[in-house]
């Protein structure tokens, strides 16, 4: 699975530096985060409604759109999928009461 996310990684990289009238990915990172965020935001909300409506295909591509624009906003912040799929290792096994427990006291 995280050969595509690494794939996605790079190519997210590659378009920091390139011209944003050239590539959608570039123009997002021009425009800045709150962009970005407005972006995941939006995505965010199709996806939810998508789910609700129940149609597979439009939950998978909703889902694909709300993960890309989540893994431009990693890339903006200089995250990488990599840093996300730790964090949800070290979860892996924990109840979820006791990780959000061990949040609150941070």
């Amino acid at each position: 699975m995280s050969d595509i996310l690494d794939r996605l990684a790079e190519l997210l990289e590659q378009r920091k530096n390139a011209d944003p009238t050239s590539s959608y990915v570039a123009k997002l990172y021009a425009k800045g985060m709150d962009s970005i965020l407005k972006k995941v935001g939006e995505e965010a909300t199709e996806t939810v409604l998508a789910a609700k409506g129940g149609n597979k295909e439009e939950i998978i591509y909703e889902t694909a759109d709300l993960w890309f624009h989540t893994l431009v906003m990693l890339a903006k912040a200089d995250l990488k999928p990599q840093d996300v799929l730790d964090e949800l290792a070290r979860r892996e096994g924990l109840s979820g009461i006791a990780e959000k427990d061990s949040r609150a006291d941070k």
